[in-house]
C-alpha cells in the first residue's frame, strides 16, 4: 500500500477553521501548584547560557567580533566599513532580541489588551542610530568600534533606507510606533516587506524624472528577524458557494493560494526595556516550482506561480494606471490584511477567551483605507469559519476597528471596481453586497424616503462599472472615525462624512492632531541642538524627549545673549553639515551665508511645489531687473526641493523637470548666482530629511487651504528651530496657536473661500494678466523657452490657466508679500534668532507620545505596561 493523493480535493477548503500553532507566543506549562515548569533540559544550564544585554565596551566589542567572526565569517584584516556596520547593527539587534522576548513574554503573561496599527507604509529610516540612541548606549557602541579601528559617522553612513514607505502617511506610522514603545504601549505594526521599495529617483539629463528599483534588501537587513514558522494561506479568484442555511456562511474555494511568511523587525522604546514589534508579510507561493511543466520544456510555465506570487510584496504602490497594475494593488491591500487578522486571531485565540470578547482584547486601527479590506475579512473569518452569527459577528467587527482619514479630497477617495473585486474576491464581495443592503435598511428607517441620501451613503457607487466606497466601508465598520488636525477632523465632518455624522451623531467622529518623534526628529537628526537644550534646562535628555512640554523652559533664556549666540552656531553647523553632505553627493557648491528655504514633500498639485517654483521664477525676474547696487540688499537665498512624483503622475513630474530647469539657468546666471539658488536634491528619503530639517531657516508648507489633512514635515522644522511659512490649513493652524502667530508667515485665501473662488474660475474667468501681472509675465517667460523645452511646460501652465483648481492665481500676490516679509524679518538677525527659540519652545504638544496616548485612551482603550 501506499499513500494516495484525492485530486479532487486540491484547491478545496479541507480544514475552514484550522488554528495554526505558532512556536512562539506561548507560557511555559504549570505544575499543580501553579508554578512555571522547565521545559526540557537542565534548567541551570539554560539560564547560565542565557545572555545578558551587552552594555560595556568590552562586552560590546567581543559581540561586534564575534559576528565578524560567526556571521559574516570574516577576518579582521577581510573586514570593510559596510562589514563592520552589518557587524555592529547584528550586535545591537542581539541586545534589541534580548528586550524584544522579554516584552512579549510579559505582554503574554499580563494577557491585558492590545492595539494593532495595519498601514502600507513604514516609512523607517536608518535604524542603528535610532536604535543605540533609545538603548542609551550611542557612547559605549562609539567608543568600543573606535577601539576596532572604525568611526561610528563612517558606519552609520553605511546603512540603507529600509525601503517601506515614501511620505508622510508611512512616516507617521512610523513615529507612532516609536512612541507606543516609548509610552510603554502594547502595540504592533503589520506591513508589508516590499522587495524594491516604491522606486529610486533619478534625475535625466533633460530634468525629468526617471524611476528605478531600489534594491535595498540586496545586502540582507540585519534589523529583521525571519518567521518561518509564521505563515498562513491567502486565497485569490476561486469560487464562493453561499450555504441554505440561513447562517449566511459560505466556502470560499478554489483560485490561486499564496503564503505570507512573517519578518519581525524591532522596535525599542527610548529609556525602556519595553520593545514592540513590527511584522512585515512577505509573499511567497504555496508551490513554487511546476516540475511537470519543466520537464515538458515549458521553463515560464513552470516558474509562473511562483513570479505571480513574489509580485504581490515587490514594489509599494504599483502603477494603478493598467489593470495588471490595480490587481496587483487590490492584491496587495487583501493579502496584507488576510496575513495579519489570521495572526491577530491566532494571539487572541492562544488566551483560551470565546470569541465574542475579541474587541476586549484587541484593537485594530486603520491607516487611511488601505487595510479596510481587514472590515470583510474578519466577518468572514467570524461568520464562515468561527460559525459566529451575522448580527454578533458585525458587533466584533464595529466593536474592534478604529478608522484614520487622511484625505478630503474626494478625487483621492479610494474607491474598487465591483468586477475587480467579484474576480479577485468573490466572497469579499458577497459580504459587502450584505452589509450594504443591512446598512441602507437601517438608514432608510431613521430618514425614511430619502432616496437621494440612500444613494449618496450606499457602499456602491453606481457609476459604470459600479464602484466600492472604501472610505465609506471604513466607516461603517468603526467604531470610531478620526482625522488628523482639527480642521481637516471638521471638514471630515462636515464634507466628505457629512451623511455619515447625521446617521451615527458626531460622538463616533473626532480628532486626533498627528505627531512627530522627537527621539529621531530631534535628538537624533539634531545632536548639536538636542545637546544645547539638556545643558541649557539641566534635564535629563531621556526625561525631556518623553515629556516634550518641557521645551518651554526655553522661553526664559530668549533674551540670554549668549544662549542666542550657541543657538545660532548649531544653526549654522547644520547648514555646513548640509552644505557639505550636497558636495560630497552632488558636487554641488552652497552658500552657508544666505537663507536655507526649504519645501520637501512628495509632489503633488495640492502641495503646490509649483507655486514656490513660479515664486522663484518671479524672484529671479526681479533680480534681473535690478542694477547691481541694488542686487546688493537682497537677502540671498537658497531654495531647495525634495519629493518623488509618483510614476504615472504626469503634472507633478513635470514641475519636477521646471524645477531642475529653472536651477540650471538661475544658478548659472553671473548677474544673480550670489544671490539666488535652486537645487532639487534626488531620491528623497528620511535620511536626507535628517539632514536638510536641521538646516532650515524657513520651511514652505503652502497646500491649496483645505487641502492638506494635517502635514507632519511642518512639525519636524519647527521643532528644529525653522521658522513656517504657509497657508490657514492643516497642522500649520495649531502650530501658529502654539508658537503666536507673530512667529509664523501667512498667506492665501482661507478654506471657507475655496469652493466660492473654482466656481468664479469656471463660470466668471478673469484673465490673469488682470488678476496678478507679476504671476502672468512669469508663465509668459516659462512659455517664451527660458529655462529651455519651449512647449513642453504647456500642459502644466494650461493647469493654471484653464480652470486653477489650486489657486495659484488667486494666492500668488499674496505668496510674493509673504516672501517679502520673510527676507525682511530675517534681516534682524537677533529678532529672526529669538522666532527660532520661542518656536522650538512651543512645540510640545507635537510630539507622537501626545497622539499615541490620545489614540490608547479615547480610542483603544490600552494601558501601558513596562517591563521591568
Amino acid at each position: 500500500m501506499t499513500s494516495v493523493l484525492d485530486t479532487t480535493a486540491i484547491g478545496k477548503v479541507q480544514r475552514p477553521r484550522r488554528h495554526v500553532r505558532t512556536l512562539t507566543g506561548y507560557l511555559p506549562e504549570k505544575d499543580s501548584e501553579g508554578k512555571e515548569k522547565w521545559p526540557r533540559g537542565d534548567e541551570k544550564v539554560w539560564k547560565d547560557g542565557l545572555r545578558i544585554l551587552d552594555t560595556g565596551v568590552p562586552s560590546i566589542t567581543k559581540s561586534i567580533v564575534g559576528h565578524v567572526q560567526t556571521s559574516l565569517a570574516r577576518q579582521p584584516h577581510e573586514i570593510d566599513n559596510f562589514g563592520a556596520y552589518q557587524a555592529a547593527a547584528l550586535s545591537v539587534r542581539d541586545n534589541l532580541i534580548i528586550n524584544w522576548n522579554e516584552t512579549q513574554l510579559h505582554y503574554t503573561r499580563t494577557a491585558g489588551k492590545r492595539a494593532y496599527y495595519l498601514s502600507l507604509e513604514f516609512l523607517m529610516g536608518r535604524a542603528l542610530d535610532n536604535a543605540l540612541l533609545n538603548l542609551g548606549l550611542k557612547q559605549q557602541y562609539t567608543e568600543g568600534i573606535d577601539k576596532l579601528g572604525f568611526n561610528m559617522e563612517d558606519l552609520l553612513a553605511q546603512e540603507r533606507d529600509a525601503g517601506l514607505g515614501n511620505g508622510g502617511l508611512g512616516r507617521l506610522a512610523a513615529c507612532y510606533l516609536d512612541s507606543s514603545a516609548s509610552q510603554e504601549l502594547p502595540v504592533w505594526g503589520y506591513g508589508l516587506r516590499y522587495r524594491y521599495g516604491i522606486f529610486q529617483q533619478l534625475i535625466s539629463p533633460d530634468g525629468q524624472q526617471l524611476e528605478a528599483p531600489d534594491p535595498w534588501l540586496d545586502n540582507s537587513n540585519p534589523w529583521e528577524l525571519p518567521r518561518i514558522d509564521v505563515s498562513y494561506e491567502v486565497r485569490f479568484h476561486g469560487v464562493a458557494e453561499r450555504l441554505n442555511d440561513g447562517s449566511g456562511r459560505a466556502i470560499w474555494e478554489g483560485g490561486q493560494e499564496v503564503l505570507a511568511v512573517a519578518y519581525d523587525v524591532p522596535i525599542p522604546g527610548c529609556n525602556t526595556r519595553n520593545t514592540n514589534n513590527l511584522r512585515l508579510w512577505e509573499s511567497k507561493p504555496k508551490r513554487g516550482f511546476d516540475l511537470n511543466s519543466f520537464n515538458a520544456g515549458d521553463y515560464e510555465r513552470a516558474v509562473e506561480s511562483s513570479n505571480s506570487a513574489a509580485a504581490i510584496t515587490s514594489v509599494l504602490y504599483p502603477n494603478d494606471h493598467t489593470t495588471f497594475g490595480k490587481e496587483l494593488r487590490l492584491k496587495q491591500q487583501y493579502f496584507w490584511t488576510a496575513a495579519s487578522l489570521a495572526d491577530i486571531m491566532r494571539r487572541f485565540k492562544n488566551l483560551g477567551r470565546p470569541i465574542t470578547e475579541f474587541p476586549q482584547y484587541v484593537s485594530i486601527q486603520l491607516n487611511d483605507t488601505h487595510p479596510t479590506l481587514a472590515v470583510p475579512e474578519l466577518m468572514r473569518l467570524l461568520v464562515d469559519d468561527e460559525d459566529v452569527p451575522w448580527n454578533a459577528a458585525w458587533n466584533i467587527v464595529t466593536e474592534t476597528f478604529f478608522f484614520t482619514n487622511h484625505t478630503v479630497l474626494p478625487e483621492a477617495l479610494e474607491t474598487w471596481p465591483v468586477p475587480l473585486m467579484q474576480h479577485l474576491l468573490p466572497r469579499h464581495m458577497q459580504i459587502i453586497f450584505d452589509i450594504r443592503r443591512l446598512f441602507l435598511q437601517s438608514v432608510e428607517r431613521k430618514f425614511p424616503g430619502d432616496r437621494e441620501r440612500l444613494a449618496r451613503m450606499s457602499l456602491i457607487e453606481e457609476s459604470v462599472p459600479q464602484n466600492v466606497r472604501m472610505a465609506y466601508l471604513a466607516c461603517i465598520g468603526s467604531r470610531k472615525v478620526n482625522g488628523v488636525a482639527e480642521l481637516h477632523s471638521e471638514l471630515v465632518q462636515t464634507t466628505i462624512l457629512k451623511d455619515f455624522v447625521e446617521f451615527y451623531g458626531v460622538s463616533k467622529f473626532g480628532n486626533v492632531t498627528n505627531g512627530i518623534t522627537p527621539r529621531r526628529w530631534l535628538d537624533q537628526c539634531n545632536p548639536g541642538l538636542s545637546n544645547l537644550i539638556t545643558t541649557t534646562l539641566n534635564i535629563e535628555k531621556s526625561v525631556w524627549l518623553k515629556d516634550l512640554t518641557k521645551l518651554e523652559g526655553l522661553l526664559d533664556y530668549v533674551e540670554d545673549e549668549d544662549f542666542r549666540e550657541d543657538w545660532a552656531a548649531v544653526k549654522q553647523a547644520n547648514k555646513e553639515r548640509l552644505a557639505h553632505h550636497m558636495q560630497v553627493t552632488l558636487g554641488l557648491n552652497v552658500n552657508t551665508k544666505a537663507m536655507f528655504d526649504v519645501q520637501i514633500k512628495r509632489l503633488h498639485e495640492y502641495k503646490r511645489q509649483t507655486l514656490n517654483i513660479l515664486g522663484v521664477i518671479h524672484r529671479y525676474l526681479a533680480l534681473k531687473s535690478m542694477t547691481p547696487k541694488e542686487r546688493k540688499t537682497v537677502t540671498p537665498r537658497n531654495v531647495f526641493f525634495a519629493g518623488k512624483a509618483a510614476p504615472g503622475y504626469y503634472i507633478a513630474k513635470l514641475t519636477i523637470r521646471l524645477i531642475v530647469n529653472v536651477a540650471r539657468v538661475v544658478n548659472s546666471d553671473p548677474d544673480t548666482k550670489d544671490y539666488l539658488n535652486v537645487f532639487f536634491l534626488p531620491d528623497y528619503s528620511v535620511t536626507l530629511a535628517e539632514v536638510l530639517i536641521p538646516a532650515s531657516d524657513i520651511s514652505q508648507h503652502i497646500s491649496t487651504a483645505g487641502t492638506e489633512a494635517s502635514g507632519t514635515s511642518n512639525m519636524k522644522f519647527c521643532l528644529n528651530g525653522g521658522l513656517l511659512l504657509g497657508t490657514v490649513d492643516g497642522a500649520n493652524i495649531e502650530i501658529a496657536e502654539e508658537v503666536g502667530p507673530s512667529n509664523v508667515f501667512f498667506f492665501g485665501h482661507l478654506t471657507p473661500a475655496v469652493e466660492d473662488l473654482r466656481y468664479q474660475h469656471v463660470y466668471h474667468p478673469v484673465p490673469i494678466e488682470q488678476k496678478s501681472p507679476a504671476l502672468a509675465r512669469v508663465l509668459n517667460e516659462i512659455s517664451s523657452g527660458l529655462f529651455g523645452d519651449r512647449g513642453v511646460y504647456e500642459p502644466l501652465l494650461n493647469t493654471i490657466r484653464q480652470g486653477d483648481y489650486y489657486l495659484i492665481t488667486e494666492d500668488f500676490d499674496s505668496y510674493i508679500e509673504a516672501l517679502r516679509m520673510v527676507d525682511e524679518a530675517y534681516n534682524d538677525r537677533t529678532e529672526w534668532i529669538k522666532k527660532s527659540i520661542r518656536t522650538t519652545a512651543k512645540m510640545g504638544k507635537f510630539s507622537s507620545d501626545r497622539a499615541i496616548q490620545d489614540y490608547a485612551q479615547e480610542y483603544w482603550n490600552i494601558e501601558s505596561t513596562k517591563v521591568e
